[in-house]
C-alpha cells in the first residue's frame, strides 16, 4: 500500500500543505516544531478516520479554525481517495472514500492497514491494561471484519447493561432486574467470542514476535504474550466459565453498577526468557519489544490483509541501551 499524495488544511500547523511521497522509504526531516509528527496524525486518519494519540477532532484544529480537511491518494492494485472532513461548529466529522460518504467509519477499517510506532508505545508495555487492549483490538480488527464488528456489539452490550445497572441501583424494579438477565446472555455470547478470537491471535501473533525481536537484540531470547482473563484455564468452555464468573459477581455488580466481568477487563502480560518485563525489564528491554511488537503488527497485517500496511516511524531509536 502507498500514499502517492496528501494534502491537509487547518489540521495542527499545516495551513494549507500539500506533499506527495515515493513508493519507497519517505523521511520527513525537520526542526522541532515544524508539523513532521502533525502530517503522520494526518496519515492515520486517512488509514482509520481517528487520531494518532487519542485526541478529540477539536485538539488538531488549527488556531482559530473551525474546519480541518484532509485528502489523500493510495494505490494498491487500483487507486482511492480518501477525504476527512472536520466541522467544529456542528461537531461532525465526514469521511468519504472515492467521493462516496461512508457512514459508518469502521467500514473504512483494514482497507488501508497502517501501523505507527511512536514513544507514547512505552503505554503498551508499561501503562494500564487498557493500552494492552487497544493494541491487541486494533491489530484484530485491522485484519478481520468479524472480530470488528464483535467488538462494536459488544460495547454496544456494555454500554446497555452499564445503563441498566445504574437504574436498578437507582430503583430496583424487578422489571429491570429481567432486563439486565437478557443483557447478560448478549454479554456471555459475544464476549466469550471475543476471547476467543483473542486466544486464536496470540496463538498466531506470539510466533511472529520472535524473528523482530531476535534481530533487534542480536541474540536468541524467548519474547511472549499471555492472556490473562477471568479464568486461568481455557481448556473448559468459555460461556460457562463466563456465567459463572459473572454469577458469582452479580452483588458487586449491582452495588457498584459496573460491568465487572468481560473481556473489557482483561489483560496480555509480555515476558522474556519467563521473566515478566513489566516487573523485570530495564528501560532498553521495554523499548526493544515495543519495536519489536510494531513490526511484527505489520508483517502479520501484510500476511492476512495481502496487502503491504503503512508504517509510521516517529523519532523512536532514542532509548536503547
Amino acid at each position: 500500500m502507498v500514499l502517492n499524495f496528501i494534502e491537509l488544511k487547518n489540521f495542527r500547523l499545516h495551513i494549507n500543505t500539500n506533499l506527495e511521497f515515493s513508493k519507497n522509504i519517505n523521511y520527513i526531516v525537520g526542526g522541532n516544531g515544524q508539523g513532521k509528527t502533525s502530517l503522520l496524525e494526518a496519515i492515520y486518519y486517512l488509514c482509520t478516520t481517528r487520531n494518532l494519540n487519542q485526541n478529540s477532532d477539536n485538539d488538531v484544529l488549527s488556531f482559530d479554525k473551525n474546519i480541518f480537511e484532509i485528502n489523500g491518494n493510495f494505490h494498491e492494485y487500483s487507486t482511492n481517495k480518501v477525504r476527512v472532513f472536520f466541522d467544529k461548529s456542528v461537531g461532525k466529522k465526514s469521511v468519504f472514500l472515492d467521493d462516496k460518504q461512508i457512514h459508518r467509519a469502521s467500514s473504512l477499517i483494514g482497507k488501508f492497514p497502517v501501523v505507527a510506532l511512536l514513544q507514547s508505545d512505552h503505554a503498551i508495555t508499561q501503562g494500564s491494561p487498557a493500552e494492552r487492549r487497544r493494541f491487541v483490538d486494533s491489530i484484530i480488527a485491522q485484519s478481520s471484519e468479524t472480530y470488528l464488528k464483535l467488538l462494536l456489539d459488544y460495547n454496544k452490550v456494555l454500554r446497555h447493561r452499564s445503563a441498566l445497572l445504574s437504574k436498578i441501583k437507582e430503583f430496583n424494579s424487578p422489571q429491570l432486574f429481567d432486563q439486565l438477565d437478557a443483557w447478560t446472555i448478549s454479554l456471555v455470547k459475544v464476549g466469550s467470542e471475543v476471547i476467543r478470537h483473542r486466544i486464536s491471535f496470540l496463538k498466531e501473533f506470539n510466533e511472529y514476535i520472535q524473528k523482530p525481536y531476535e534481530h533487534i537484540m542480536g541474540k536468541k531470547e524467548s519474547p511472549v504474550i499471555k492472556y490473562v482473563s477471568f479464568t486461568n484455564s481455557f481448556d473448559e468452555n468459555i460461556d460457562e466459565l463466563f456465567k459463572k464468573n459473572i454469577k458469582e459477581k452479580r452483588r458487586e455488580e449491582l452495588g457498584r453498577a459496573r460491568n465487572l466481568i468481560g473481556p473489557h477487563r482483561d489483560d496480555f502480560e509480555f515476558y522474556i526468557d519467563d521473566l515478566e518485563l513489566k516487573k523485570f525489564g530495564s528501560q532498553g528491554q521495554h523499548k526493544t519489544f515495543q519495536i519489536a511488537l510494531r513490526f511484527s503488527q505489520f508483517f502479520y497485517l501484510k500476511e492476512k490483509l495481502k496487502i503491504t500496511p503503512i508504517f509510521l516511524m516517529d523519532d523512536v531509536f532514542g532509548e536503547l541501551d
